[in-house]
């Protein structure tokens, strides 16, 4: 960790704060800020406080260590797209065919070694201090947002293995604080820990956990990547850095961890115990709920004898999972690949907060091939908790070109080219009538301009005027992408009925619309699209939320309740605390810009 903060300041990527800030809400708003800025670099604070606790603490507070793309790439030590060539190669190897080939060959293999993971006998750089009685609350671990239902450990490495010992696994998940010497374990149900959980729950057996914080950054971002199902996830740290991961013994469990991270929290759960955990503000930019999970009892903590606390913040975007979440795109295309050979590449938009949104370019070979394509695609890994996927062809402008796509897509968009599906969601997906489950919407974009007629375009001030004479409780309107064959219609509303007669009252206008989007007034700007699009794939599930009849489609983006048969409890916002930002800015740690804060809803 050392190294990696001497590498982001000779690189101008980090920046000190040396003013006393508390871990509740005051540094990770700063960090949550930072990160969105053109030029963010990681934060480091030099002297967390906690007004809470009345303590201060000797242990710096790392954030935004991801925090750009060449803070990213010096982690890795490469490119990302580096990596892709090293895994594209090894899947393509070919037999030898001459001495030198076999030469060649074996020097591969021989590298490979270095991917695994070795274990060493005796302690570790991380246990040079050891607490025989672990108090949670002397480490400065974080409470990002007001409605937290406490302290979260935010980047920890949460280290696993199965009931039998033979298989192991590392996984980013969040830890809620409960009390000085227990956590809550966020074991998502389709999670590799939470299949170990119920191996030992099976078997009444209490399972041990140990959680790394710090070390080499590359570890953490190892534990989020969409590894197969059995293979640990420290097997790629060894092979982007070409050195084996080196492991040593937990004191109180017999879980082995990096040698070098900062800090370890060793424990066990007993599966027979589950506690509320929640609610928590996550990186869909809503709160997930109370739920039960599982809770780790703290046997031990042990760490280097400076540590640094790594954190980071989760809401809207673009954060740090940005950058993190580019790495693992372009490292894993060609393994996406494999399973899904006629994909070109693919592209997880920032404000589509991942899982709600990919856009995806392919080889199409025969008609129907797209919507083919689209079955696969759900089939593969994490990809199937995509909720919306859009499909261009070899043709499209790249992908991160955002303009000239969005032009291509919407001059293809059409009601024979959407597939509307269901299938499993992310559980923290909380647009769908059903936890874990819900719809899902494909968008065929491929092959030529489609023809339909264009559409009689108003000023945004002349339509407004016609669809508030039929929809009186339309407070804004904005029209984008006029010149396509698609314009989009976008409307602010006080809602007082369903989505699916806001659509019917406003078909006589079909003439002036073909694609409307209706969110709610408060919480949303007409003029805002970045946020626009975050707000739209977080809200809708494609069976409840599209509406459809030859050349007119409604999309109904708006909070939903009663009037929508909607039975759960729908998420708040995660909304920064004015009174902490209104500091930050007297403080002068953050910009009094309006324009800014206004536009990433801070």
């Amino acid at each position: 960790m050392q190294r990696i903060i001497e590498l982001l300041r000779q690189n101008d990527l980090l920046r000190v704060i040396d003013d006393e800030l508390d871990i509740d809400l005051e540094i990770p708003h700063l960090a949550y800020i930072e990160v969105k800025k053109e030029d963010s670099k990681a934060l480091l604070f030099t002297k967390p406080v906690s007004k809470r606790l009345g303590k201060s603490f000797d242990i710096p507070v790392l954030m935004n260590v991801f925090g750009s793309t060449k803070a990213t790439e010096l982690i890795f030590g490469k490119n990302p797209n580096a990596v892709s060539k090293q895994i594209e190669a090894l899947m393509h190897m070919k037999p030898p065919t001459s001495f030198m080939d076999k030469m060649g060959m074996l020097g591969t293999l021989f590298n490979l070694k270095n991917a695994l993971p070795k274990r060493l006998k005796g302690k570790g750089v991380c246990q040079s201090k050891v607490y025989d009685e672990p108090n949670l609350y002397d480490f400065p671990i974080l409470t990002t947002w007001s409605e937290d239902g406490g302290p979260f450990i935010t980047m920890g490495q949460v280290y696993t293995q199965s009931l039998d010992g033979t298989k192991q696994n590392l996984g980013m998940y969040r830890l809620q604080v409960y009390d000085k010497n227990r956590l809550g374990m966020h074991w998502q149900i389709h999670k590799d820990s939470a299949h170990f959980f119920h191996e030992y729950q099976k078997a009444g057996k209490k399972m041990p956990v140990s959680v790394g914080i710090g070390g080499d950054p590359l570890y953490i971002w190892c534990g989020q990547a969409p590894m197969p199902i059995g293979m640990f996830e420290l097997l790629l740290y060894g092979f982007i850095k070409d050195k084996n991961a080196r492991l040593v013994k937990s004191l109180t469990n017999p879980i082995y961890v990096p040698e070098d991270v900062d800090i370890v929290i060793e424990g066990w759960v007993d599966p027979s115990l589950m506690e509320i955990e929640g609610p928590f503000g996550d990186h869909t930019g809503y709160y997930t709920l109370k739920e039960s999970y599982p809770v780790m009892d703290v046997t031990c903590i042990t760490c280097k004898e400076k540590p640094v606390y790594q954190a980071t913040v989760v809401g809207k975007p673009p954060l740090e999972d940005k950058y993190m979440g580019w790495a693992t795109e372009r490292i894993f295309l060609p393994l996406l690949k494999t399973t899904a050979p006629d994909l070109i590449d693919y592209n997880m938009p920032e404000n589509g907060v991942f899982h709600n949104l990919i856009l995806a370019k392919m080889n199409v070979l025969y008609p129907g091939h797209a919507k083919q394509f689209m079955h696969a695609f759900w089939g593969v890994g994490q990809m199937s908790f995509v909720k919306h996927a859009i499909f261009v062809d070899e043709n499209a402008p790249e992908l991160e070109d955002y303009e000239p796509l969005s032009d291509y897509i919407l001059n293809r968009i059409s009601a024979k080219r959407l597939l509307i599906s269901e299938g499993v969601c992310d559980a923290l997906d909380h647009a769908s009538p059903n936890a874990l489950f819900g719809g899902k919407l494909g968008v065929d974009c491929t092959g030529g301009v489609i023809d339909a007629p264009s559409k009689t375009i108003l000023s945004d001030r002349d339509l407004l005027f016609k669809v508030t004479t039929l929809v009186p409780e339309v407070s804004a309107l904005k029209q984008y992408k006029t010149q396509t064959k698609t314009p989009i219609t976008v409307m602010t509303i006080d809602k007082k009925r369903a989505g699916k007669e806001v659509y019917e009252a406003l078909k006589p206008l079909i003439e002036h619309m073909k694609l409307l989007i209706v969110v709610d007034h408060e919480g949303n700007s007409v003029d805002n699209a970045y946020m626009l699009i975050w707000r739209v794939v977080n809200n809708i599930d494609a069976l409840r939320d599209i509406f459809v009849e030859e050349e007119f489609i409604g999309i109904d983006a708006t909070t939903k309740n009663d009037l929508d048969g909607y039975t759960r409890e729908w998420p708040k916002d995660t909304d920064c605390d004015q009174t902490t930002i209104k500091r930050l800015i007297e403080l002068g740690l953050v910009e009094n810009n309006p324009a800014f804060l206004k536009h990433f809803h801070i």
